[in-house]
């Protein structure tokens, strides 16, 4: 087994490998920036050791510094988390170079699947549905105009190397595209240091549905069970929940046997999650991309299977093999995560970092929350504007959202504004209960949504 292990992230993901180290009997390093010294996973570490100063670049991207602390520590292996430098090829190659053990795939790997337009080519291969679209990546605007033209608009020019809803524009006509193209451009050079695009036509109205994969260096690889993530806001997901309600059973099969061969086209190890759009027939998928990462909503899926997705990574990263088959795995119940942010929705979802004065978690049976905030604490503005994850497991789907709503009343946290309330609401529209939300669901219905909060918040402010 791992012997010591560097932390390269911080917040709530950070807090979460450090305790499945913690029961493993895994020794950990926390690194931080100069404004998280006080942060939980800085208190909790075995050791703690500041990188920089708040800028990413100067401290949680920063490779050369992540490098000398693991090495300087006796860590022989580092856990990127999720975001920074978590699907970071080139620094996966780094860590094994100076005999790091990077948990995650190799750098190989990460390239294969992170390039969104390279990817596209092996899905075909292995015979992974994928959306129609370009050849490769397209290298001006008028090779999207002529791809754009073939598949038929409206389309999607995409960031190859994109994530997490950078680097997309969407196109109704050719007259949308040149400056869609320019503006996808920039943002992916600003974000991800890579400029390349590719387009693919757009799924009106899908849903997104993605598989859990576990492989092992073995060739061994599982998927365990799916979660639908339709429930966004500029294509960043807002509440997910596992299994999802729209699938049968030979569809769920199905879409199962397609991620996990996508996983072995790209010579897949650790855990990792594929993505699918589920077409607004509900018969029709296709591959959108990998995420060859621990992904933020990992415990919707650990609470349905009973598997510790963390202590798997920390076991393949090991060198041992999978402990389980797919005949193993087997869903039980229905899992709802919300992820609580600090933002205002009426305002943009404009993040609102600033000080906790009080905070006050939910509880009770099948009630599980995954946070670095406590009273006194500061949520830096930063980084990223998470501020909790709140999950819930109960046996059929109606329990779970009930026993969320319950979960969301008895939230308490003051010191600045949160999408908490939202997602309240989100949870008794007719939709939602129905289980028949698209992507677009939030942007169609948030005006409704706002505008009674903002009732409610007037006749409070009355009483």
């Amino acid at each position: 087994m791992l012997k010591r292990v560097l932390i390269a992230n911080r917040g709530e993901i950070a807090l979460r490998v450090l305790r499945a180290c913690r029961e493993m009997g895994i020794e950990t390093v926390a690194v931080y920036s100069q404004p998280d010294a006080e942060a939980l996973h800085v208190q909790l570490a075995d050791q703690a050791v500041c990188i920089g100063p708040a800028k990413a670049a100067e401290s949680y991207l920063n490779q050369d510094a992540l490098l000398t602390v693991a090495k300087a520590t006796g860590c022989d292996a580092l856990h990127p988390g999720y975001g920074f430098l978590s699907e970071n090829a080139d620094f996966a190659d780094r860590c094994t170079e100076a005999g790091i053990k990077f948990i995650g795939p190799s750098g190989d790997t990460i390239r294969k699947a992170g390039s969104k337009s390279a990817a596209r080519d092996l899905m075909k291969a292995a015979g992974v549905p994928v959306t129609p679209g370009s050849d490769g990546p397209v290298s001006s605007v008028q090779e999207a105009l002529e791809a754009a033209q073939a598949v038929g608009y409206p389309v999607l020019l995409k960031a190859s190397a994109g994530g997490g809803g950078r680097g997309i524009r969407r196109c109704n006509g050719p007259e949308d595209l040149p400056a869609a193209f320019a503006e996808a451009k920039a943002e992916a050079q600003a974000c991800f240091g890579d400029d390349e695009m590719y387009l693919e036509k757009l799924v009106l109205c899908p849903r997104h549905i993605e598989f859990q994969v576990l492989a092992d260096q073995f060739g061994h690889v599982i998927h365990l069970g799916d979660r639908d993530c339709s429930v966004q806001r500029r294509n960043q997901k807002l509440i997910e929940e596992a299994p999802a309600r729209c699938l049968t059973p030979e569809l769920r099969e199905k879409m199962g046997e397609a991620a996990v061969r996508a996983a072995r086209a790209v010579g897949y190890e650790n855990a990792g999650t594929v993505e699918f759009l589920l077409d607004a027939d509900g018969e029709h998928f296709y591959f959108m991309e990998m995420n060859t990462r621990i992904q933020v909503e990992h415990g919707i899926t650990e609470l349905i299977t009973g598997v510790d997705l963390v202590r798997q990574q920390l076991r393949i990263a090991s060198g041992l093999a999978l402990d389980m088959t797919q005949d193993d795995v087997h869903l039980e119940g229905h899992a709802i995560e919300c992820r609580i942010n600090a933002e205002d929705p009426s305002k943009g979802f404009q993040p609102c970092p600033g000080t906790v004065s009080f905070v006050h978690f939910p509880g009770g049976a099948g009630v599980r929350v995954d946070s670095c905030l406590y009273n006194g604490c500061t949520l830096s503005p930063y980084y990223d504007s998470m501020a909790a994850k709140l999950l819930v497991h109960a046996p059929t789907r109606l329990e779970a959202i009930r026993k969320m709503r319950r979960c969301l009343e008895e939230f308490t946290l003051e010191g600045f504004p949160t999408n908490a309330e939202l997602s309240y609401q989100i949870l008794y529209h007719p939709i939602f209960v129905r289980g028949a939300c698209t992507t677009g669901f939030l942007d169609q219905n948030l005006p409704s949504l706002l505008d009674f909060n903002r009732r409610l918040s007037e006749s409070e402010e009355q009483a």
